[in-house]
């Protein structure tokens, strides 16, 4: 499944389960889009369907609506067939929809992260290749003006030989303790509570692993050791701002406020790979890529490179615009404008939807492949193991059982 197209379909026939924090984006945008039709919402809750059904049937959709029931999911499949399903759950449900989306005949397009164990990941993997519909994790980053800048600069070879990168996910959410009964922190506030690693590496590491064409011809995933920090932030903020009795007040978190991993790839490249939604401090996802004649980041964007001014510092300001005016990614020139007004994290999440349907409607291979999904997502149980273990290292599956070596990088689409 590396490189593989699905027959071209001429219209794209959606069906969407949770629309919620996620959902409702995925809703309004495809609705939106040449080609897609939205025939089915289904949610838990028959106010967050009513809410998604109005956002589409502006745009001439008329969905079938499923809510009030576990398992209506299931019905929608069966009853509908949809072409795509787009799946915006809980984490503990993103395995168990997407193996039976593709069952009932659907492309499967998850939400971060792809799964929560490495036997999910196995089972939706198996099932892609046994079913021959695409599995594809919903991870948005990569989408990003910078991040897309970046990528065509490092194919283009500004920054020579690839040896190190950094990827972060630091994201102050205590907040979310305080959704008890309905909201992300509802569910995710769980897994601080249980599980002690990196619970969500994607965001930061996608952009880096595309950068070296991890699982793509060059390089793959060897290894990783991970620390976690002692467990301070969400129990103090608990107590801070919630009466004795509240819930998280009479239960202990797991997860360390800061974990800390190193992965070594096969050529023996690192990435340092951190995780934060506890501490209080400023939005990063610590994005860096180190060649062997330069150095590309952000937060903020700049970029050092040997032989273009003094590459001791960082470049910025006119030095940056003069390098976005010749190296910008040719996709964003073609759909970056419409993207910023679309929105979603400044337009990434628009042109993450938009790419996915030309790539259906045009029989293409995606830009990320069921492979890289579940070995970015793998990162979280590998952390865990390896936290338990006191640091010792841990080896990625290969999911792509040495198939990776045939699997074409990522190109410069136009």
């Amino acid at each position: 499944m590396g490189d593989f197209a699905a027959p071209r379909l001429d219209r794209v026939r959606v069906a969407l389960i949770g629309v919620g924090a996620r959902g409702i984006g995925h809703a309004l945008q495809l609705a939106a889009i040449d080609g897609v039709d939205v025939v089915a919402i289904c949610d838990l809750h028959q106010d967050l369907v009513r809410r998604a059904e109005q956002r589409v049937l502006a745009g001439g959709h008329r969905p079938k609506l499923y809510f009030g029931d576990e398992n209506a999911w299931r019905g929608m499949l069966l009853e509908v067939r949809p072409d795509a399903v787009f799946i915006s759950t809980p984490w503990h449900l993103h395995a168990p929809m997407g193996v039976a989306a593709m069952h009932s005949g659907a492309h499967a397009f998850i939400e971060v992260p792809m799964a929560v164990t490495l036997q999910e990941m196995w089972e939706l993997v198996d099932t892609s290749e046994e079913t021959g519909r695409h599995c594809m994790m919903l991870e948005n980053v990569p989408y990003g003006r910078e991040e897309l800048l970046y990528l065509n600069m490092v194919r283009q070879g500004v920054i020579g030989e690839l040896l190190h990168g950094e990827a972060a996910y630091i994201h102050d959410l205590r907040d979310q303790i305080g959704h008890v009964v309905r909201g992300p922190g509802s569910w995710r506030t769980e897994h601080s509570a249980r599980r002690n690693g990196n619970l969500y590496p994607t965001h930061g590491l996608g952009p880096v692993a595309q950068y070296m064409n991890l699982a793509r011809g060059d390089d793959t995933f060897g290894r990783l050791v991970s620390f976690s920090s002692p467990a301070k932030g969400r129990g103090l903020y608990a107590r801070a701002k919630f009466r004795p009795d509240f819930r998280w007040n009479r239960e202990t978190f797991t997860a360390g406020d800061m974990n800390t991993s190193i992965v070594k790839t096969a050529l023996g490249r690192t990435i340092l790979v951190q995780w934060d939604e506890t501490t209080p401090r400023p939005y990063t996802r610590l994005t860096l890529i180190q060649g062997t004649k330069g150095a590309l980041a952000r937060y903020p964007n700049r970029v050092a490179i040997e032989g273009v001014g003094d590459y001791h510092h960082w470049a910025q300001d006119d030095e940056w615009e003069r390098i976005v005016t010749r190296y910008e990614h040719p996709l964003y020139k073609r759909v970056g404008g419409l993207a910023e007004r679309m929105g979603g994290h400044g337009g990434m999440d628009f042109i993450l939807r938009f790419r996915i349907v030309e790539c259906l409607r045009q029989g293409l291979p995606l830009d990320q492949n069921v492979y890289e999904g579940c070995a970015w997502s793998a990162v979280t149980p590998l952390t865990e193991k390896s936290v338990q273990e006191d640091g010792a290292p841990q080896d990625f599956p290969d999911f792509t059982r040495g198939d990776w070596r045939t699997t074409r990088p990522l190109a410069v689409v136009a």
